[in-house]
Formats: structure tokens, sequence, C-alpha cells
């Protein structure tokens, strides 16, 4: 508010993630976004933290051609949605087991690399070969058991891929140098894309989209946005993505999807509680 030389009189509401996430650090936000509504005498809008991802795409680029499908991949999520018109998202598919950041985490742990793994993956692939092991790509066929109103063939699994990297650095039996490091690191990342580009523009062409987007912190990756144009390109469809900055978890993405929802006159009231597996309804 300093830096935007704001009062609080300026304000018209105050937007707060209520979840999905780790309750803890939900009720922090939320506890003091009530004290703050209620003080300034302003109404407090409740947000879904993914919303916030989708509309990181419109605070960057303005409002998507619609319909449009949107991919929301991040260290927690790796989902599919429609959105047909401004503020509506129908869930289309998600991942089965770990979501695509989680992935990244997970290999770059046992190649030794660190936390967070996307960036340190990303920079190393770059000078591998995507091509130099065999790792596997999952099609999913059946609907999840735990989401049968969705058909279940546009879904994601990372968990498979992540347990042939590590059958693959075991059956090593020693050291890998930093050329097979960077190998393994570029054809993970291949597949891992692959897989997220080619669902989203499948579910483009059955929802005849005018536009694709990819929000969450992954979309930060740079083999991702770079397959997303190219793609959209071949396709003449228009693709979105957030800036660098608005990729990863933060408080203007929730202002623009509380925003959305406040001139649709939604509002909470200031018993709204945090929900660690919070349902994304539309606005």
């Amino acid at each position: 508010m300093h830096d935007a030389s704001a009062t609080w009189h300026d304000l018209g509401a105050v937007a707060v993630t209520h979840g999905p996430g780790l309750v803890g650090s939900l009720l922090v936000g939320l506890s003091f976004a009530k004290a703050a509504a209620a003080a300034a005498g302003l109404p407090l809008v409740g947000v879904h933290h993914l919303a916030g991802h989708i509309e990181s795409l419109v605070l960057q680029n303005g409002e998507m051609p619609l319909p449009a499908i949107v991919l929301v991949v991040s260290g927690g999520h790796t989902s599919l949605y429609l959105v047909d018109r401004p503020g509506h998202y129908q869930l289309l598919s998600r991942t089965r087991d770990d979501a695509a950041g989680e992935a990244y985490d997970k290999v770059a742990k046992l190649l030794g690399l660190g936390y967070p793994g996307g960036p340190i993956i990303d920079r190393l692939a770059k000078t591998g070969n995507d091509r130099a092991i065999l790792l596997p790509t999952t099609r999913l066929t059946h609907p999840d058991r735990n989401r049968p109103e969705l058909k279940g063939d546009w879904d994601f699994s990372f968990s498979g891929l992540k347990t042939a990297v590590l059958r693959h650095v075991k059956s090593a039996d020693r050291h890998l140098s930093a050329d097979e490091v960077a190998d393994i690191c570029a054809t993970f990342q291949r597949v891992v894309v692959s897989a997220l580009v080619e669902r989203s523009f499948v579910a483009a062409r059955r929802f005849q989209a005018k536009s694709v987007g990819i929000a969450g912190g992954v979309s930060a990756n740079s083999r991702l946005r770079a397959d997303l144009k190219a793609r959209g390109e071949a396709r003449e469809i228009p693709t979105f993505v957030p800036s660098l900055h608005l990729s990863t978890d933060n408080a203007a993405m929730i202002a623009a999807a509380g925003l959305r929802k406040f001139r649709a006159g939604l509002t909470s009231p200031l018993d709204l509680n945090a929900d660690a597996a919070l349902p994304l309804q539309s606005a």
C-alpha cells in the first residue's frame, strides 16, 4: 500500500485466500484479512487459490478469448480447466498422484540437486540430451474412482515417471557425471512438458477453445513456455502465460480473483473459515 501511495480509504474490499492449502498458513492470512476488513469497514472476499492462478493470466494479458483451456500446474496442483465465461471454471482433468512440480522436486532430490527442483532441473536440462535415456509416458484410459464424473483420459500421472528415474539412477550403481545428470534432467523435463502441452491442446480441440493458458509455479519453466508457444503457433491458437513474477504464489493474483468476485456482487461473511481441501467454485 505504501508503494502504491494508497491508504485504507482507497480500498474497495479485502481479498484473501481461504483454501486450499496448509490450514495453519491459511488461518494466519484469513485472521489478518478479517481484522483488516472489520477495522476498515470493508467487504471481505474469500478467494480460491487456483482461481488466483487462473486470473493471473487476465492480470498479465487482459481478458483471454473464450472459451479458454487453462492448465494450473504447480508443486501441489496439476489441473485442467475450461473457462467458457469470465469467472466460470469447469474442471476437466487433474493429476492422479504427484503434481508436476512435486515430481520435479522429488527427481531433483534423488539426483542430489536441492530444493526447489523446478528451476534447477530447468537450468541443467538446457545442456542435456533430452533423448539420452528411455523414460515412460503415462496415458490413462479409465476414470478416477475418486472423481468418477470426470472422463479420466485427460488425467495426468507422474509417479511412474519419477520411479523410472529412480530405477535408472540406481541401475548405474555409481556416481553420475554432470553430463549424465543433465541428460536425465533434459529427458525428464521433455516427458513432463509433452504431457502437459499435449493434454491441454487435446482439450482445446475438444471444446473448440479460442485460447490456451498455463498458470502456476511450473508455468515459469522455460521449455513449457517455449513448447506452449510453438504448439499454439502451429495450431493458430493464442497462448498465454503469466510473467515470472506472477507465476509463483503472489498477492496480486488473489486480488485479481477477488476483484472478479467483487464485481459479480460476491462477498464473504466475517465468519469465513479456512478449508484445506476447498473445491473450486465458479464466481
